[in-house]
């Protein structure tokens, strides 16, 4: 497999991970509602000149495939991204990061029920060691000190969004819409603003300011139309289970843009962590045999 394969999910990553050290910024300055609906605002708004001729040509496609379209936009952008900000108001970030860590081993396990694939030695070692890895980055070198963190609705909430966009990337591979990659999105965009219009309504709505545009503007086209795309690339690529896996770098590439724009140190317990992650992201790149073999009927 070319290794430019691997660049669309390391992109997207890398994308999220940004976006990640700027969340704690929005509890208090912006409502979750709001900007849950205003970044898809935003993106409808910015695709619109440039895939509605495209979207219009298409359709007869778009009329036939709506209903997935449909279901792909709720789950991949409304309850992932939606509940994620809701969590964020009572959870901390050290949970959410350890449950958005469970999204590869549950595509793995909504794949091998949904789409019939066997998992692969990689996938399922590399994923529990990715795990390992996360779990060592978020209990700064001890593991064990996660088992004293209190559930939260936040927590489960989390639960929820990434059983949500595990499900997303089974199902985008399963159904093979037959319209462009760029269709596609600007489609699920349009059904994402519909989903969340009616909490944006019932408020609190946030008024845009100095304080929060910028905020607006990163979730909205870096984080939402480039993330996104990026994604759905991965998932034609390599696959779900194979792209997931590399959502476990999140940690690591979020400590190491908080060393260099906050200022935070990086210790030994990143440096391990950050290792285990990689390793499992390559073994479940490279190992790709299944883990179960067949047996052999007997003739």
């Amino acid at each position: 497999m070319s290794l430019l394969y691997f660049l669309p999910p390391l992109g997207a990553v890398l994308i999220w991970s940004g976006n990640m050290t700027i969340n704690q910024l929005t509890v208090g300055t912006i409502a979750p509602s709001s900007i849950a609906f205003l970044r898809w605002v935003l993106a409808l708004a910015v695709l619109t000149p440039f895939v509605l001729p495209a979207a219009w040509r298409h359709r007869q496609t778009l009329r036939r495939e709506w209903p997935k379209l449909a279901v792909l936009g709720l789950l991949g952008m409304g309850l992932w991204q939606g509940l994620a900000y809701v969590a964020a108001e009572t959870t901390t970030a050290t949970n959410m990061g350890i449950l958005a860590a469970m999204v590869p081993l549950l595509t793995v396990l909504l794949s091998a029920l949904i789409l019939r694939e066997a998992p692969s030695r990689g996938g399922t070692l590399g994923g529990l060691l990715a795990l390992f890895g996360v779990l060592v980055l978020l209990g700064r070198g001890d593991p064990l000190a996660l088992l004293d963190l209190q559930v939260a609705l936040g927590d489960l909430l989390m639960v929820v969004a990434a059983t949500c966009y595990a499900l997303y990337g089974v199902m985008l591979k399963r159904w093979p819409l037959g319209l462009p990659p760029w269709v596609v999105l600007y489609a699920q965009v349009v059904f994402a603003v519909l989903f969340l219009l009616p909490p944006y309504l019932l408020g609190p709505m946030t008024p845009v300011d100095d304080q929060n545009v910028w905020l607006i503007l990163y979730a909205g086209i870096p984080a939402s139309i480039v993330t996104t795309f990026l994604w759905m690339r991965a998932i034609r690529q390599i696959g779900a289970s194979q792209a997931s896996i590399f959502i476990n770098l999140m940690p690591l590439f979020s400590a190491l843009i908080a060393m260099l724009f906050l200022g935070e140190r990086i210790a030994l317990f990143h440096l391990v962590g950050g290792l285990l992650v990689l390793a499992g992201v390559i073994m479940a790149q490279t190992l790709t045999q299944p883990l179960l073999r067949k047996t052999p009927s007997p003739s």
